[in-house]
């Protein structure tokens, strides 16, 4: 495996990448690991959907199933969820099919779900997620 300045230094490697971008230099541009950088910055930004996602339905499903234990705690890390994820969906419009995305959704219901488990001690947590996204969404949302 060649050892090449993107694998010494990605920062260095980006400076550069960046400056010869500029220069109009674009024969001397390393083409491999700038695709693979652009495609990276996608994955992240829907790993943060994924994460603020998953982090909104974990404390919905604690409100619904734990109602002695409700307090402005939880209330607050949903409402700052909902708004992040907002903003989020704002700033990168394409994330919102993410949202209609059933495997996507599956996958974030799953890790919802496990992170409720871990934090509850519970499992009694329905297998499919009970609510449209548009209402874990609604920031006047809370399941009963």
């Amino acid at each position: 495996m060649e050892n090449t300045a993107y694998d010494k230094d990605v920062i260095a490697w980006a400076q550069e990448q960046a400056k010869l971008l500029r220069s109009r230099r674009f024969d001397a541009l390393d083409i491999e690991n700038l695709a693979e950088e652009i495609e990276d910055v996608g994955k992240s930004e829907k790993r943060e959907l994924a994460s603020r996602m998953a982090v909104l339905l974990t404390h919905l499903l604690k409100w619904q199933f734990q109602p002695g234990r409700r307090g402005a705690s939880w209330q607050r890390t949903i409402k700052e969820q909902r708004k992040a994820i907002g903003l989020h969906i704002k700033a990168t419009p394409s994330l919102k099919a993410s949202l209609g995305n059933s495997d996507w959704l599956s996958a974030v219901w799953a890790d919802a779900v496990t992170k409720a488990i871990e934090e509850t001690g519970l499992d009694i947590f329905p297998e499919h997620m009970p609510w449209a996204v548009e209402q874990a969404l609604s920031q006047e949302f809370f399941p009963e």
